[in-house]
Order: C-alpha cells, then sequence, then structure tokens
C-alpha cells in the first residue's frame, strides 16, 4: 500500500509517524511545499492544549494529545534524543457573566467530566478566592481546568512528528501538488510544481487553510476557510502570579508566556467565512479597539499594559459547526480529510494521526470512533457543534 499526505504539518506529520509506526511496509510520501513551516498554523498558533470542549470526542482527542506531550520522548524520540516541547501545565479559565453562558458551562461541564477530564465549576466567591487578581463580580460563573491543560511549542511540536516520521521512513517532497489523475471517483496520481509525480492508493487531505484549494483540484468540495488571527505579545508593570489561559465571554483570551502575556480576540461562529489572506499583516488596530479594553476590564494590572509585538496565523474554519473534518471524503472515497479543526488542529493532531493510519490500514477506527467528525455530515447538512470556540 502507498500512501500520499497532503500537507506536512503537525496533521500530516501525524498521519505519516502513524501509518509508518503501525505498519512499515506502508509506503508513504508527504507533500509539503513549504518544509519549514513558515506559513503553517503549525508555527503560527498559540500553542494551547485543553479538555475544555462541549463535544466528547474533542475532549478525548485532547486526552491522548496530552498523552503525547507529557512523554514527548518515548513518543518522538529519534537515536535516543530527548524531545523537549517547552510543556507548561496551567489550566484554561472560562468565565460566564450571563446566565446563558453559565448554562453553556454547565452542560460543557458535564461532557467533559464523564470523559474523564479534571475540571471544576467556580462560583464567584470561589473564583475571587481562587484568582484574586482577576475581577469577578460580574462573573455569574467560572471553569477551570485543574490538570490535563497548559501550552507548549507548537513549532517544536511539528518539527519533532516529521523528524519522527522520517526515522520511520516517510518521504518528504517539498513541492506543491497542482493536479491530480482521478478516474471515477477515486484519486489515482498526484501532480506536484517540480514536474514529478506520485501515485498512491490513497491520499490524506492535511493542508490546513490551504485544503479547500488541494480540494478543488481533485473536484471535491472542502469547505475549509483561511480565517486570519492576530496573536499580542504585551507586558505590564505589575507581575503577576502564572495566569491560566483566562477566556473572557468579550471573545478575548490571554494568558502568561515567559515574563510577559499573549492574547488575542477570537470571534465567534457569526464571523464572515471569507478566506483572509495573506499573512505577515497582523491586525494591530485589532488591540486596542477590542483586546486591551476587556483586558483592562477583567484585570486591574493590565490598565497599564504594553503591547511589545505581534503575529499572525490561520485558523482553517470548518463554518458548519466548527469542529474538524476527518475520514473519507463523501464523493472521493480514497480521499481522506484531516481539516477544518477551527483552531484546535494542533492540540487533536496526534489523535487524529492515529485514527486516520488505523482507517487506512483497517478499515476502522479502533483506540477512538472519530466516526462523529465525518465529512459526511458536512455534505448533509448535519452539524456536529462545537460551543468552546476560541
Amino acid at each position: 500500500m502507498r500512501i500520499a499526505v497532503i500537507g506536512g504539518g503537525a496533521l500530516g506529520s501525524a498521519c505519516a509517524l502513524f501509518l509508518r509506526r503501525f505498519d512499515t511496509r506502508v509506503a508513504v510520501d508527504v507533500i509539503e511545499p513549504d518544509p519549514g513551516l513558515r506559513l503553517a498554523s503549525s508555527a503560527r498558533s498559540a500553542a494551547s492544549i485543553r479538555q475544555q470542549f462541549s463535544t466528547e470526542v474533542n475532549v478525548e482527542l485532547s486526552r491522548f494529545g496530552l498523552e503525547l506531550l507529557r512523554n514527548a520522548s518515548e513518543w518522538l524520540a529519534v537515536d535516543g534524543d530527548a524531545v523537549d516541547l517547552g510543556f507548561v501545565e496551567s489550566g484554561y479559565l472560562f468565565i460566564a457573566t450571563g446566565e446563558a453562558g453559565a448554562q453553556a458551562l454547565r452542560d460543557a461541564h458535564a461532557v467533559q467530566r464523564a470523559a474523564g477530564a479534571a475540571v471544576g465549576l467556580l462560583s464567584p466567591s470561589d473564583l475571587a478566592q481562587r484568582v484574586p487578581w482577576l475581577r469577578s463580580d460580574d462573573v455569574v460563573l467560572a471553569s477551570l481546568g485543574e490538570r490535563g491543560e497548559g501550552w507548549f511549542d507548537g513549532y517544536a511540536f511539528a518539527r519533532a512528528l516529521a523528524r519522527k516520521a522520517r526515522a520511520l521512513g516517510a518521504l518528504w517532497h517539498a513541492s506543491a501538488v497542482v493536479g491530480f489523475e482521478r478516474r471515477a471517483e477515486r484519486l489515482h496520481a498526484v501532480h506536484l510544481a517540480d514536474g514529478s509525480r506520485v501515485e498512491a492508493d490513497a491520499f490524506v487531505l492535511a493542508a490546513g487553510a490551504w485544503s479547500r484549494a488541494v480540494g478543488a483540484l481533485a473536484g471535491v468540495d472542502v469547505p475549509v476557510f483561511a480565517r486570519r488571527r492576530t496573536v499580542f505579545v504585551f507586558n505590564g508593570p505589575e507581575p503577576l502570579p502564572r495566569t491560566p489561559l483566562v477566556v473572557d465571554p468579550a471573545g478575548v483570551w490571554f494568558r502568561s508566556e515567559g515574563s510577559g502575556f499573549i492574547g488575542g480576540w477570537s470571534p465567534g461562529a457569526n464571523e464572515a467565512d471569507p478566506d483572509d489572506l495573506p499573512l505577515d499583516q497582523p491586525d494591530l488596530d485589532q488591540f486596542d479597539d477590542r483586546v486591551w479594553p476587556a483586558l483592562a476590564h477583567r484585570v486591574g494590572a493590565f490598565a497599564a499594559l504594553r503591547r511589545t509585538h505581534a503575529w499572525d496565523g490561520y485558523y482553517e474554519v470548518h463554518p458548519l459547526d466548527h469542529n474538524a473534518l476527518v475520514g473519507p471524503h463523501p464523493r472521493c472515497p480514497n480521499l481522506l480529510l484531516a481539516c477544518g479543526f477551527s483552531g484546535h488542529g494542533l492540540q487533536h493532531a496526534a489523535g487524529v494521526g492515529r485514527g486516520i493510519a488505523e482507517w487506512l490500514l483497517h478499515g476502522r477506527y479502533a483506540s477512538l470512533d472519530l466516526t462523529a467528525l465525518s465529512p459526511a455530515r458536512a455534505a448533509q447538512g448535519r452539524p456536529l457543534v462545537e460551543r468552546a470556540v476560541i
């Protein structure tokens, strides 16, 4: 069997790694036009992991991602070299200031606890005691990850996945896809910009924000859109203890980063859906218009903060329900999708890579059932809504 994986970021590399880990007889070709991942979401992400999702499959994917982060050297070491992904275990803190938001936290909490996540609900008085530097007089309820959440070096993670996949025998092609050969409902080969051609029995589309354009070359619709996000780096004159990753109802998030902080604005599902290109144009006005006012309201010490840096990157958004598309495309059964994660792809890369490999090798999911994320639901207009979108 020969598999062509389109996309060499964290998701594509994880697919290649698990294919070779499970069966060394499988030939794996990874096609990535940006091998340094300069533009990839893997390198431009805020690189965090949480178990506070509203859908069970996302909680379970995070739990496996956590296993890999906590034991990176066991999973990803090459020639005995230790792997340091800079994992900082520090929870997420979701805040609700209205009853509707509080009920959403309660509903999600039930899902999270049933899946085994260590998450606690905090009353305003609990919150004031646990996080005294945070304004809580307008809070109705909060949700705090007690264990199994935090942040890490996303670029190092993606590179470590790729290095391990190569060590296991996967081959990389530093070129872009320009076309496919298709026979009836099945793909047969992919053509690259360097003039080469790669035949395969099956293809995995893990091209992130570029997945829709690559899908069009194969003659199929992949409803994934590039949506730009800006991350701001800032500090202030008053020191704070290490913070959790705080998600405010105003649509703003922040967390500690070194001696300072990073944060940004995370508009939800009502934002317009067209592709937002190009990169390297961070929206600096967003900081003054949206981010700073929310930060100053929530944390008194942020009233005199100073922005020092900013960068942008893509969310690869699946607007139907903000959940990933994972599995065979309904109009092309030997094209498997691993895209559309809407901001949580990096933390779910390991679990999805494992699942895609299982499907290709055995025709079913063995470790974790990812059927709920099937692309068929998009064609049918049948959403699996993820409400905890950041």
